[in-house]
């Protein structure tokens, strides 16, 4: 079953870019400067950021079902980030770490959920994706719990 990929709009969070440190902390963000073999995962462009990037590290709604679900959770947006990734059966490389794949109705109630590392991501997906009553799958760091990205059917 194809599948699609999709990162987050950069528009909410281009308010941000630029701001000084003490603007951002007025809005609940943080600018982190990336250095060599730190992992920011930046959720626009599905990739991680490089040494020398800023990452806005802010609190954001990734499960807006008015539902027990409804969530939010710290993620990295890298600072000016541009075109969200968009891709048909294509997984970025930073999907395929330990990964939760949570599976979501229509109504916003999971239906589903489970754990895959490299390869079997795809797979994972493809198995989710295959019940009916999945609208949707949401993809987190298993670890940390942060959102990664939205997975639909192509």
């Amino acid at each position: 079953m194809s599948f699609r990929v999709t990162g987050l709009s950069a528009q909410p969070f281009a308010h941000l870019f630029g701001l000084s440190d003490d603007e951002l902390a007025r809005h609940g963000a943080v600018r982190l400067m990336t250095a060599e073999g730190d992992r920011h995962p930046d959720r626009v462009e599905l990739r991680l950021a490089r040494p020398g990037e800023a990452v806005l590290l802010v609190n954001h709604e990734h499960q807006s079902a008015d539902t027990p679900y409804r969530s939010r959770h710290a993620i990295f947006v890298r600072e000016h980030a541009e075109a969200s990734f968009d891709a048909v059966d294509q997984l970025p490389p930073m999907l395929r770490s330990l990964m939760s794949l949570r599976a979501f109705d229509a109504d916003g109630m999971m239906v589903d959920a489970d754990i895959a590392e490299g390869d079997a991501v795809e797979g994972l997906i493809e198995r989710l994706l295959a019940q009916p009553e999945v609208a949707y799958v949401h993809a987190h760091y298993a670890r940390r719990g942060c959102y990664a990205a939205l997975i639909r059917r192509a």
